[in-house]
């Protein structure tokens, strides 16, 4: 599994942009296999089945193994493989676009349709969101009550992903460490409850964080 990875965010959405009279929606949702793929681009041609290009693009796997792009009518290489580059240059994995076209009675040129596919691609990312899927170490800490206070207090401010407090015979919280600074936590919170405290591994999840830029 790979520590961190990019993708865009789990509700996917669409975002619409106008060029020279031309009408470019472009429609966005993550997907684990190449059938999600297809049936999403299926999906919107059935929507849009009055534009008149519907071209598509998507990168799925762990390591990019599958990579696809259809211009759907447009000259060779001046649509999906611009979309394909946008999806590949944000590093973003997991993710399908389908880039609508109604055209408004301006020829582009190859260049400008190239330009206007990226474009189009490129703001519907930043409408709908890119999100960094964390691999993260869940941990349990149980702890007497009167360390409570204390031990909430210094999670919330620290980077590490507190998801919940369980308030039973003791309190437990359920924490989430980025991979590689487990043993580092463990001794953080040694040290916050002088030893007073039971560290468990629960379970290793991915953990989505919204970010701004793949770029970080």
């Amino acid at each position: 599994m790979l520590s961190r990875y990019y993708t865009v965010k789990k509700d996917g959405g669409t975002h619409e942009i106008v060029i020279q009279k031309s009408r470019f929606i472009g429609t966005i949702k993550r997907v684990e296999t190449e059938e999600e793929a297809q049936s999403f681009i299926q999906e919107m041609k059935k929507k849009y089945h009055d534009a008149t290009h519907n071209c598509s693009a998507y990168v799925i796997g762990e390591h990019d193994h599958i990579q696809k792009a259809n211009d759907d009518g447009e000259p060779s290489g001046t649509a999906g493989v611009p979309i394909l580059e946008v999806l590949k240059k944000q590093n973003l994995k997991d993710t399908a676009v389908v880039v609508t076209r109604y055209f408004g009675g301006i020829k582009l040129g190859a260049g400008g349709l190239i330009r206007a596919y990226g474009s189009s691609t490129s703001e519907a990312l930043k409408a709908v969101g890119i999100v960094k899927r964390q691999l993260m170490k869940g941990f349990s800490i149980t702890v007497d009550y009167s360390l409570l206070g204390k031990l909430e207090n210094e999670l919330r401010n620290s980077e590490h992903i507190l998801e919940t407090i369980e308030y039973l015979e003791n309190v437990a919280f359920i924490v989430y460490v980025e991979v590689g600074k487990e043993k580092a936590f463990q001794n953080w919170i040694t040290d916050i409850t002088n030893g007073q405290s039971t560290i468990n591994h629960t379970n290793d999840k991915y953990i989505e964080i919204v970010v701004e830029s793949t770029k970080e």
